[in-house]
């Protein structure tokens, strides 16, 4: 799984600590997941990201080597 945030971030033109500010997540949470380094992820940061960016969960996380149907 990877997660998509620096590529929302960019699109955004939001740095590490824009993200901070606006959802109140640690800044250290959002810099791990930025560098997709996080090894996991709770509900309520993928929901203040998707808020953040009016997005769905598909955009902010992407399943590696799944196939669809």
């Amino acid at each position: 799984m990877h997660c998509q945030l620096s590529t929302l971030m960019g699109q955004a033109r939001y740095s590490i600590q824009d993200v901070h500010k606006k959802t109140g997540l640690a800044r250290s949470t959002v810099t791990q997941l930025y560098h997709d380094k996080a090894t996991r992820i709770d509900f309520e940061t993928i929901e203040k990201l998707c808020a953040l960016f009016s997005c769905d969960i598909s955009s902010l996380l992407e399943l590696e080597g799944v196939k669809e149907k």
